[in-house]
């Protein structure tokens, strides 16, 4: 794909050197047209999601004490990654004591 890439983009000037002005305009207009049809097929089959899956289903339970964090489903800090992520019959949470958090599901924290 490179190699034909830099083919294309070395036959305009090379065209309109050796072929005279007019041969250069449509060999530039025809590299132009074909680079734009390409782009638009690749962002056209381009797959929706880009990342994994994360799945917790019947999850334990999580119990955080004394500023701990528990998470017994997926975690994803600062809502990082991509793709989907789910989380199905999770189990209780149970955080005492401050800045504690559990979590059963997604966290995003």
């Amino acid at each position: 794909m490179l190699t034909v890439a830099g083919a294309a983009i070395v036959s305009t000037p090379l065209v309109w050197l050796l072929d005279g002005t007019d041969t250069g305009q449509l060999v530039g207009a025809s590299v132009q047209g074909a680079t734009g049809i390409a782009a638009l097929v690749r962002a056209w089959w381009r797959p929706s999601v880009t990342g994994p899956t994360d799945v917790a289903a019947d999850t334990g339970k999580a119990q955080a004490t004394s500023g701990g964090k528990a998470v017994s489903g997926v975690r994803r800090p600062g809502a990082a990654g991509t793709g989907s992520a789910r989380a199905a019959r999770t189990g209780d949470a149970s955080a005492d004591g401050s800045d504690s958090s559990a979590t059963t599901g997604i966290d995003h924290s």
